[in-house]
């Protein structure tokens, strides 16, 4: 007896592929806010300087 469970389904494997490729672009956007944000807190402030 077919298990039509367990066949192929391309368009769930289209959407899948989709959403992990969205899941991995939020994750670096997220991991480069990061560490910019810790970059920017680890640098001392810049001292302005007077023009005559």
């Amino acid at each position: 007896m077919p298990r039509p469970w367990t066949k192929k389904n391309p368009l769930m494997s289209l959407w899948l592929s989709a959403a992990n490729r969205w899941a991995t672009a939020a994750r670096r956007e997220a991991s480069a806010a990061m560490k910019r944000a810790a970059t920017k807190a680890a640098r001392p402030p810049r001292r302005k300087t007077r023009r005559s």
